[in-house]
């Protein structure tokens, strides 16, 4: 029932959307977003976009005269949060660059995984050492399927990124020690079988 109502909300904002031109509506910027814009500005987007994407994840609103007034009536206080929010993922980059992280995983005698590591597990060891990203954040060129010494940029914002040593080692195992003993059958039992 509640997403039919948000369903039903939704449409009903969509409706409202300022138009240009054939398909595209023009929003206002509540976030920065990749590849599209800045806070605070006017962008025009196709329709589908704003309302499956935009819209219901908060990045935008409609760009009415009033909310572009607004923005205008902030734009120092915003640029003051941005600014902070700037310094913090700088800091965070200077702390991926100096970080450096081992991922065991199971490997054959030649190097090569018998999996492999991808963004997932970067992003659950550097949750062990306190380090919080998501990851669509990191940018790898591929899964790393061999052992070795790594360095994966991480995408923390437009304009910055950062570095990390991602080390991949072979899994140490207690199994490992201890079949070649358990595979040594003792000299008395032995003994006993041939008797």
């Amino acid at each position: 029932m509640a997403t039919f109502q948000l369903k039903k909300r939704l449409k009903a904002q969509a409706n409202r959307l300022p138009r240009t031109g054939k398909n595209g509506v023009q929003l206002l910027l509540i976030q920065s977003v990749d590849h599209l814009g800045k806070q605070g500005e006017v962008v025009t987007v196709k329709r589908g976009y704003a309302t499956n994407y935009l819209l219901p994840q908060g990045l935008a609103t409609m760009a009415s005269d009033h909310h572009k007034r607004m923005v205008e009536k902030h734009k120092a206080k915003l640029q003051e949060i941005q600014n902070q929010r700037l310094a913090g993922l700088r800091k965070l980059a200077e702390q991926l660059n100096k970080q450096s992280i081992t991922i065991e995983a199971n490997a054959n005698d030649e190097g090569h995984l018998y999996g492999s590591v991808g963004a997932g597990e970067i992003v659950k060891a550097l949750k062990q050492h306190d380090i919080t990203i998501t990851p669509d954040q990191v940018r790898l060129k591929g899964p790393l399927k061999e052992l070795g010494l790594y360095t994966v940029q991480i995408h923390l914002s437009q304009d910055i990124e950062g570095e990390l040593k991602v080390w991949v080692v072979p899994t140490v195992s207690d199994n490992a020690e201890k079949k070649p003993a358990a595979a040594a059958p003792s000299a008395p039992a032995e003994e006993a079988k041939k008797k």
